[in-house]
């Protein structure tokens, strides 16, 4: 697929002080894509990304790869805290849960597939840090959400996706204590996560399990550390290492 990106530039970025190698997905959380580019081209809003994609397919160029957009905020992943700074943040637009959040259209996901090519065609952006805003916001984000095809992505080549058949034992909730707890931390951990073992399952741990459940499972994503939750986090961190 050839892209035809559209320019429109915004005035929100500033200077970068390293490459990116990281790719943020997020969905726009407004009603149209009209008023998400308006928002992330005003310069009262403080807020931008390196390129949107319609629903249509249609892909807008608002800051220069090479600058540093502010979409991803406070955040971390794989020990990286200041994540708009060595990262290409992609607005993909959709009403978001609080609009009516529905499926990403084809033409959409393929523009995105492609974009991300394009991306990474340009940087060295390995497949374990090609993530959603969840991931290294897990408190304050759900985008892109649970209805983001990263299967889809990953089998394009781009991103980690792993099947695996549910593990044994009793599921792990807010509350929860002990050895179980600490290995499923020290699993997030390990792939990328802000959540350092203590072996206790506390509202961090769960809203990380919601935005890995978002990302890696999707067929629920309550924070609750099912066996398949916790067999899917094992096929990724090993799907992570091989990669």
């Amino acid at each position: 697929m050839t892209l035809e990106v559209i320019p429109a530039p915004s005035p929100n970025f500033d200077a970068r002080t390293a490459p990116p190698d990281m790719i943020v997905m997020h969905y726009t959380g407004m009603r149209t894509g009209e008023e998400a580019l308006a928002r992330l081209r005003d310069p009262e809003a403080r807020v931008s990304s390196h390129y949107v994609v319609e629903e249509d397919g249609r892909v807008f160029s608002l800051v220069a790869e090479e600058r540093r957009a502010w979409h991803a905020g406070r955040g971390s992943w794989r020990g990286e805290t200041n994540c708009n700074a060595v990262s290409v943040g992609v607005e993909i637009v959709n009403p978001g849960h609080e609009f009516g959040y529905r499926p990403f259209p084809e033409a959409q996901i393929a523009a995105v597939i492609a974009l991300t090519g394009e991306i990474r065609g340009r940087w060295q952006v390995p497949d374990n840090r090609i993530i959603g805003h969840s991931d290294l916001a897990p408190a304050r984000k759900q985008d892109p959400g649970e209805l983001f095809p990263w299967q889809r992505l990953a089998e394009a080549g781009h991103g980690l996706w792993a099947e695996a058949d549910p593990a044994p034992g009793d599921p792990l909730a807010e509350g929860a204590e002990g050895v179980g707890v600490f290995a499923l931390q020290a699993g997030l951990t390990r792939l990328g996560y802000d959540c350092a073992p203590s072996g206790q399952f506390d509202q961090n741990t769960r809203e990380v399990v919601m935005a890995f459940q978002r990302h890696w499972v999707q067929t629920r994503f309550d924070g609750v550390a099912d066996g398949l939750t916790r067999a899917r986090l094992m096929a990724v961190i090993r799907a992570a290492a091989a990669a």
